[in-house]
């Protein structure tokens, strides 16, 4: 199916698909870019679909990288910017519930198209065709709708991470899911088992940094988080009754995640904040629910979860700690808040300020007003410190390992720790006492 739509192509990718076309070949720019377009986004790479061969391919270009050649890819560089060329294909057989275990090429644009996930990823588009829409999905963006191309049981027995794709469409888009693509979802969720870690991390992660992170509970009414993430199971089946909250653990979790900027340390801390609720719940002699010590609990079971996911060791830090915080009690008094910062660490400490803030917003309304007043008085006391430069750390003491060495005759080793370790605990009472004779001082008194 043709349509009226015209859109306006890059010059390399125009370059390109004229080369291939002038050679005698069929050439269009296909897939994500082309629904970018439509939707007036901007495509973060085009893709390139051709009848020409990977070697006829790479013949009509100077410099070109056989990225997947045996899928019939070649990168063509243009400058210093590649563009993937892909030869017009049917898949064979799927044999691990995400790869062909062969490719065929093929002449016929539609044999392509049809092979592809969701029909608002199977248009293309040249400009001597224009738009090339056989499966409706111009018609799915007008609806807003992820729908599979032909039989969604089909789709998703071929490639398993499919079933993550549309819910993280569904959550960068705003769009819902169509019925039947739904049900099929919902059949074959347990073959995700089969699919790698790092792969369901990153399509986990788009998830959270879109506009709408709380479509993560389309992922737990298919049963798409029993096998990736069943500790979310078990918030979402834990009621909070507490004058403090009005939804179960995994709504809080969920409105707490929209609640906070589009950031993936903050969105998965928020996702994790409360993971740990489950497993601590305790109902006093009045029914009312608490969740003592779950920032501890919460801590290991996500640091578990991360791990398992293969989240690299900076990520796990950062999401942790802001876990193991986020509900940390700080006094709005200047001592109390330069040791809160020297607990937690002075970067993650000004991050704590948004998770709290996203916490509280997620709860009930009771005590909000107090809840809101307090953190804003923290966090003014917080900026009058960093403001001010006031010493909460060892590297802003006045005085440094060397200088101890130096002027008190101590060897290397771990009493230097320990005896700056003390100078910092001293003038993070006072900060007026960071003067490097003052410490000196004091640490011959120490010592």
């Amino acid at each position: 199916m043709q349509n009226t739509i015209v859109i306006q192509l890059p010059e390399k990718v125009n370059f390109i698909i004229d080369t291939i076309m002038k050679a005698g070949y069929e050439a269009y720019a296909v897939g994500g870019c082309i629904r970018d377009v439509i939707l007036g986004r901007t495509p973060d790479d085009w893709d390139i679909t051709t009848s020409a061969k990977p070697q006829q391919v790479k013949a009509l270009f100077d410099r070109t990288i056989d990225t997947g050649i045996q899928h019939g890819t070649v990168t063509v560089m243009l400058d210093k910017e590649g563009f993937e060329v892909t030869t017009y294909r049917i898949d064979g057989e799927y044999e691990d519930s995400r790869h062909p275990k062969e490719v065929i090429f093929t002449a016929n644009l539609l044999e392509d198209l049809k092979r592809r996930d969701f029909t608002i990823n199977a248009m293309a588009y040249n400009n001597q065709s224009g738009l090339v829409d056989a499966f409706e999905g111009l018609v799915d963006i007008k609806r807003r709708v992820i729908r599979c191309v032909g039989d969604p049981m089909q789709r998703f027995g071929e490639d398993a991470l499919r079933m993550m794709r549309a819910v993280r469409f569904s959550a960068q888009l705003g769009y819902e899911i169509d019925i039947k693509t739904l049900e099929a979802m919902k059949k074959l969720a347990p073959s995700l088992i089969r699919v790698s870690a790092e792969r369901i991390q990153t399509e986990l992660v788009k998830l959270l940094v879109s506009a709408h992170p709380e479509k993560l509970r389309i992922a737990y009414e298919t049963e798409i988080t029993k096998v990736i993430l069943p500790e979310f199971d078990a918030c979402m089946e834990t009621q909070q009754n507490n004058p403090h909250h009005c939804y179960s653990v995994g709504e809080h979790t969920l409105k707490a995640m929209q609640e906070i900027r589009q950031d993936r340390i903050l969105r998965l801390a928020m996702l994790f904040h409360d993971i740990g609720k489950p497993r601590t719940l305790t109902i006093d002699v009045e029914g009312i629910v608490h969740f003592h010590g779950h920032p501890d609990v919460s801590e290991k079971i996500t640091r578990d979860i991360l791990k398992r996911l293969k989240f690299d060791n900076d990520t796990i830090y950062m999401v942790t700690n802001l876990v193991k915080y986020h509900d940390y009690d700080v006094e709005p008094v200047p001592k109390h808040v330069r040791r809160a910062i020297l607990k937690a660490g002075e970067d993650i400490f000004p991050l704590l300020f948004e998770v709290k803030q996203a916490d509280i917003k997620a709860q009930s309304s009771y005590m909000r007003m107090e809840k809101e007043k307090r953190l804003a008085a923290v966090r003014q006391v917080y900026g009058e410190i960093i403001a001010q430069k006031q010493c909460i750390s060892l590297k802003m003491l006045a005085v440094t390992g060397k200088d101890l060495m130096k002027e008190m005759d101590v060897q290397p080793g771990p009493e230097i720790g320990v005896m700056l370790r003390k100078l910092l605990d001293y003038v993070i009472e006072d900060p007026s006492r960071n003067e490097r004779e003052i410490l000196l001082k004091v640490a011959k008194e120490f010592q």
